[in-house]
């Protein structure tokens, strides 16, 4: 093989940067993310079944579940068990102000 021919056969085999940038971009028709961010939510779920709703009964729904959690006392907020390991860590705390290496 000639030395001409193989100079044609590493210039065809070689890609100019801008056919490699062309094929580094989404496709044409792919949204891109930033339009998707600005996208009005119409329609969500049910956090308690799943259901599908509409915005305005989503918010009802979110109001509702608000005024519910209000009217708990704190004591139901809170399991029993996480309760129980706050004071423990609370006590831990006091110890270590008295017994550093504790």
């Amino acid at each position: 093989m000639s030395l001409e021919a193989q100079t044609q056969n590493q210039s065809q085999t070689q890609t100019t940067p801008s056919s490699q940038s062309q094929n580094l971009l989404p496709p044409p028709e792919d949204t891109p993310e930033e339009i998707l961010r600005t996208e009005i939510y119409v329609e969500a779920r049910s956090p308690i079944d799943g259901k599908l709703l509409t915005a305005a009964e989503y918010i009802e729904q979110q109001e509702d579940l608000e005024a519910q959690i209000e009217n708990l006392p704190p004591e139901m907020l809170v399991s029993e068990e996480v309760r129980e390991l706050i004071g423990l860590l609370k006590l831990r705390k006091l110890l270590k102000t008295f017994v550093p290496f504790f």
